[in-house]
């Protein structure tokens, strides 16, 4: 079986391993990662293809780097988000010019994500108001502050247990609930603001 495949086959821990020692296991796990990256760095921060792919790279030099600190009691993919997160945050503070015009496609693509969360805020059952309502809900989100938006772009289109998302931004997993709930009550008032429930 060629090692590509035999690469394929294995779980993102098997391929930390592989990656210490040969840079195709890496790759591997690059590839595997790379579209719900992008999505995660477009959803917090609203950036161009280009810079969103730039600061991916960034994320994945971090990993690469950081390699050998893998911490094998988490789960690579909250290790790898943990790192994306802290480098979106901090590109977002330094520099907030890669807030950019929301994508009208993405915004609909997540609408149906954002079902549960729109429904426990606004008890809404349709999924056709849920659909309608995307692309609004995105421009709400994109209003809010990091801290909050990226809490529930982490729950909610993401779809990360508390417990991911604790070890994410590092804070405990009540402190996420308490993070979580402030984030809904401020999202629902600029969602009233902008007659969002009125839609």
């Amino acid at each position: 079986m060629p090692l590509h495949t035999l690469y394929n086959q294995m779980t993102d821990e098997e391929l930390v391993r592989y990656s210490l020692h040969d840079e195709n296991a890496f790759y591997i796990l690059m590839k595997r990662y790379e579209p719900a990256l992008l999505r995660y760095i477009n959803r917090i921060m609203q950036a161009s293809r280009e810079e969103a792919e730039d600061l991916l790279q960034e994320i994945f030099i971090k990993v690469y780097r950081n390699i050998n600190g893998f911490d094998i009691n988490l789960k690579f993919s909250t290790w790898l988000y943990r790192i994306a997160h802290n480098e979106v945050i901090s590109q977002y503070r330094k520099n907030r010019r890669y807030r950019s015009s929301l994508n009208i496609d993405d915004a609909v693509n997540d609408s149906r994500l954002l079902v549960n969360f729109l429904t426990d805020t606004f008890n809404m059952e349709s999924d056709y108001l849920v659909r309608e309502m995307g692309v609004e809900v995105k421009k709400v989100l994109e209003k809010l502050a990091p801290k909050y938006r990226d809490v529930l772009v982490l729950r909610y289109l993401e779809e990360l247990s508390y417990e991911e998302i604790s070890d994410i931004i590092q804070k405990p997993s009540g402190s996420v609930a308490t993070l979580l709930n402030r984030a809904k009550e401020k999202f629902k008032k600029l969602a009233e603001q902008y007659q969002l429930e009125r839609k």
